[in-house]
């Protein structure tokens, strides 16, 4: 049996085992820690749009950032417009495909502005046209959106170049952003939902992006079931060697029996 068993097949399979088996145990382990984070950020992001509206200066300091937990949060401001501080962001989805969101300052009675994507339009007719968004109102205007942090290459996979036309940059790097402005800026932007006077036409709404919990828990159970397949081929090749094995014993005894009974009869008829 042991020299079934640490045979070289049998001994690189064993090991096989040894190293797969753990594999996937831990990357079931390691599915099931994503889902629980992504469930965790799904109910942040539930709870968050579901709490009444805050003063945006209550999330946003001037200079700082705004917290991961007070992502989504719904949150008002009022002031005007500073359209000739505007800038698009290029490479961002809408109704038509790809096309540039519209970053505007709103300056309060303060003098502190908060940045506002005030929604999304479509592109030129190349990649360097500069399309032109609709006119922001000159009055005064209150507003409500949705509360973001600062975008960065490790957050949004997103990257600023040095080649973009002027007034276009690929990712609201608030920090970036607020040392070109002549005033102090409150850290994150909002995404506006909501204005007062409404303006028309007006750029399209930034759709929501609802957070997924996704398939890392099926992919969890998926792995373990890898884990228990695996152990189960291990005992079954282990059963089928030590079986052919014995077989493989029992099988000259069984050929030189029938040579013993003919030798038998053989003196028999001799006789």
């Amino acid at each position: 049996m042991l020299r079934v068993l640490l045979s070289q097949r049998m001994l690189a399979f064993h090991a096989l085992v040894l190293v797969i088996v753990p594999s996937f145990v831990w990357l079931g382990f390691w599915q099931l820690d994503r889902w629980e984070l992504r469930s965790a950020s799904v109910n942040l992001q539930q709870d968050n749009l579901a709490a009444d509206p805050v003063p945006v200066s209550e999330l946003a300091a001037v200079g700082g950032d705004v917290a991961p937990d007070d992502r989504w949060r719904m949150v008002e401001a009022s002031g005007t417009w500073d359209t000739e501080h505007e800038i698009l962001l290029r490479n961002r989805d809408g109704s038509g495909g790809v096309g540039f969101h519209v970053l505007t300052p709103l300056v309060g009675e303060d003098g502190t502005a908060v940045l506002v994507n005030r929604g999304w339009i479509e592109r030129g007719e190349t990649a360097l046209d500069a399309p032109d968004p609709p006119p922001a109102p000159t009055d005064t205007v209150d507003v409500s959106g949705r509360l973001h942090f600062s975008e960065t290459e490790e957050n949004s996979g997103l990257r600023n170049r040095e080649d973009l036309p002027e007034g276009q940059l690929m990712m609201v790097d608030v920090g970036m952003i607020a040392e070109e402005l002549p005033y102090p800026v409150h850290g994150g932007y909002v995404e506006l939902t909501r204005q007062d006077p409404a303006l028309d036409p007006a750029p399209e709404p930034v759709e929501l992006r609802e957070v997924d919990s996704g398939m890392s828990a099926s992919y969890a159970v998926q792995w373990w079931v890898f884990a228990v397949v695996a152990v189960a081929g291990w005992v079954f090749l282990v059963r089928r060697e030590l079986r052919d094995a014995r077989e493989a014993e029992q099988a000259p005894e069984q050929e030189r029996q029938p040579s013993k009974t003919a030798s038998a009869a053989g003196d028999g008829t001799d006789g």
